[in-house]
C-alpha cells in the first residue's frame, strides 16, 4: 500500500527531531568512550578524533591511583542494600494499604503519594543530625537506609497499583487452606507482582547508583566515597593535573553498568511502567 506524500512528509518531520535528539544524547557518550583511551596529549591535539593507539592506562590509573575500585564497591553495597531494603519495606506496606482496609488507610496512601512531591532537599539537614545521633553519619549503610526511605513513596505507589489487580479470590482460597497473611503476601501476592517489583528495583538501583548530593552530605571520609563522589574528586583534580583521560575512564566505570542493566531490562521496565500506569 503506497503512502501519500503528506504521510511521508509527516513521518519524516517527526523523525528528524528524534534523530537530532539521539545524536545530541549519544555523541557526548561516544566522545567520552573515545577520550578514555587517549593520552592527555592526544586529547588536546585531536579532541574529536579516534586515538592513535587504544591505551588502557587511563582505566588502570583510575582504578588504582584514584581508588575507583573502593568507590565501585561502596556504590555496589549502597545500591544493593538500598534496593533490597526498599522492597522489604514497600511490599508489605503496599499490601496492607491495598488489601487490609483500616481506618485512615486512604489518608495514609495519600500521604505516601504526596511525599513524592516534596523536594528531598528539605530533609537533608534533619537527616544529617538524625544520622549523627545514631552514629550512622559517614557510613555507607546509613546512606543506604536514607536511599531506601527516599524511594519508598514511589515504590509503594507503583506496587499498590499492581496489587490492586490481583483477584482477591486467590487470597481467600489460600486463607481457607490455612495460609497465614504473611504466607499469602510472600507466596501469592509477591510472585504475581513480580513485574512491578522488577521495575521498581531497577529504577531504584539506577537512582542509587547515580546519586550524588546525599552522598556528598552524609559521607566525609574518602574510603567511604561512592562512585559519584570519587568522580567528582577526579574532576577537581583534573583541573590541575590535566588527567582528563583518567576522568573519562572513571565515567566509563560509572555509566557502563547502568547501560548494561537498562539494556537487559528495558522491555521489562517499559512493560512494568505501562502496566502500572494502566492499573493505577
Amino acid at each position: 500500500m503506497k503512502r501519500s506524500v503528506g504521510e511521508m512528509i509527516t513521518r519524516f518531520g517527526i523523525r528528524i527531531p528524534l534523530i537530532l535528539w539521539s545524536i545530541a544524547v549519544l555523541y557526548p557518550i561516544f566522545w567520552m568512550f573515545i577520550g578514555s583511551f587517549k593520552s592527555n596529549a592526544e586529547i588536546y591535539a585531536n579532541p574529536w578524533g579516534f586515538p592513535e593507539t587504544w591505551n588502557f592506562q587511563n582505566f588502570i590509573t583510575a582504578w588504582t591511583d584514584y581508588n575507583i575500585d573502593t568507590s565501585v564497591f561502596n556504590s555496589l553495597i549502597v545500591t544493593v542494600v538500598g534496593a533490597a531494603l526498599t522492597l522489604v519495606l514497600a511490599i508489605p506496606t503496599s499490601y496492607a494499604l491495598e488489601r487490609m482496609r483500616f481506618k485512615g488507610s486512604s489518608f495514609l496512601f495519600t500521604l505516601y503519594v504526596s511525599a513524592m512531591m516534596i523536594p528531598m532537599v528539605l530533609g537533608w539537614i534533619p537527616l544529617f543530625f538524625l544520622l549523627g545521633q545514631f552514629n550512622l553519619l559517614d557510613n555507607i549503610f546509613g546512606l543506604a537506609i536514607v536511599y531506601a526511605i527516599s524511594q519508598l513513596p514511589f515504590s509503594i505507589f507503583v506496587l499498590t497499583s499492581f496489587i490492586s489487580t490481583i483477584p482477591k479470590s486467590l487470597e481467600e482460597s489460600a486463607a481457607m487452606d490455612g495460609m497465614s497473611p504473611y504466607g499469602v503476601l510472600w507466596k501469592i501476592i509477591t510472585p504475581l507482582s513480580m513485574s512491578g517489583i522488577i521495575t521498581v528495583t531497577i529504577m531504584n538501583a539506577i537512582q542509587f547508583w547515580n546519586e550524588y548530593f546525599m552522598a556528598l552530605i552524609f559521607l566525609q571520609s574518602e574510603e567511604n566515597y561512592t562512585l559519584a563522589l570519587a568522580i567528582d574528586f577526579i574532576s577537581s583534580e583534573a583541573q590541575y593535573t590535566n588527567a582528563w583521560g583518567t576522568l573519562f575512564a572513571s565515567l566509563v566505570f560509572a555509566i557502563v553498568p547502568v547501560i548494561i542493566l537498562y539494556s537487559i531490562f528495558q522491555q521489562r521496565i517499559s512493560k512494568g511502567m505501562t502496566e502500572g500506569a494502566i492499573k493505577g
